[in-house]
């Protein structure tokens, strides 16, 4: 079965055409066409919109607003989003990284979706046509909103590059799919963890916040110690897939460890 496609001079107008049977919103294209080539027959028609908004970047006050059709080439080239380059160089080889955008790495499932982590880290927020959702509540919805909502960008505050971490686990380098990814923002004050944020990807279908292991580093210091009863909760809230890459069993076992080792990188 061909595949038609249908190109939008507005997110207005490809929302419009979402209504007609059979269409699938179309980002960079990783997903949908990967979709198309392993024989999914739910959808004829790929919809895309060309609206120049969609591949903004705005950095004003230390907030950062990206528009979903930034890729992660565009990321990794600029100057103001240096801190979240690790984050899109874990996301396949180069050829995807040209394609693979912000707004449709939100809806990649496990074991992929290492940039959602890190913006999940950073406690972003999501802008559709329509309106606005914390990172985690978007998440939580996802599989209603798939193939229908198009999201136009994703909000956060730019970390410190000294607070924020990122860790991608593969078994193939440098462009192989998770065995985990791991985002952190941690702020320290009078050396202690003021705050934290983890956030897990590769552990369930989605994104998701270690928020166990958040509560129990706040007013720890950064040290072995400092951090073990944090390790001991880390798998809370989780609920890692079986698949070619990992076991959910393999998983468990080792998201301890590469948490602990980012925590006191």
């Amino acid at each position: 079965m061909g595949l038609t496609l249908q190109t939008c001079a507005t997110v207005a107008e490809a929302r419009s055409a979402l209504k007609t049977a059979g269409s699938r919103y179309m980002g960079g294209g990783t997903l949908v066409v990967r979709a198309a080539n392993e024989g999914d027959l739910t959808f004829s028609t790929v919809v895309r919109a060309v609206d120049p908004a969609l591949s903004g970047v705005e950095v004003r006050d230390g907030r950062a607003r990206i528009g979903a059709s930034v890729t992660m080439s565009a990321i990794l080239a600029h100057p103001e989003l240096q801190v979240l380059a690790p984050a899109a160089r874990a996301v396949g080889g180069p050829a995807v990284r040209n394609m693979a955008t912000v707004g449709g790495n939100l809806f990649a499932h496990a074991p992929y979706g290492d940039f959602a982590a890190a913006l999940l880290a950073l406690d972003a927020v999501v802008s559709t046509e329509e309106g606005e959702l914390p990172l985690d509540a978007f998440f939580e919805r996802r599989d209603r909103l798939e193939g229908t909502a198009i999201v136009t960008s994703v909000a956060f505050t730019l970390p410190s590059p000294e607070s924020f971490r990122f860790l991608k686990v593969s078994r193939v380098h440098p462009k192989g799919a998770a065995v985990l990814t791991i985002a952190a923002d941690l702020r320290e004050e009078a050396g202690v963890i003021a705050s934290a944020r983890i956030a897990l990807g590769a552990m369930a279908a989605h994104p998701v916040r270690a928020r166990a292991a958040e509560a129990a580093l706040a007013g720890r210091p950064r040290t072995r110690e400092g951090v073990a009863d944090a390790l001991a909760v880390a798998l809370e809230g989780t609920d890692p897939p079986t698949d070619a890459i990992a076991s959910a069993w393999y998983r468990r076992e080792v998201l301890p460890v590469h948490l602990g080792r980012l925590l006191l990188s």
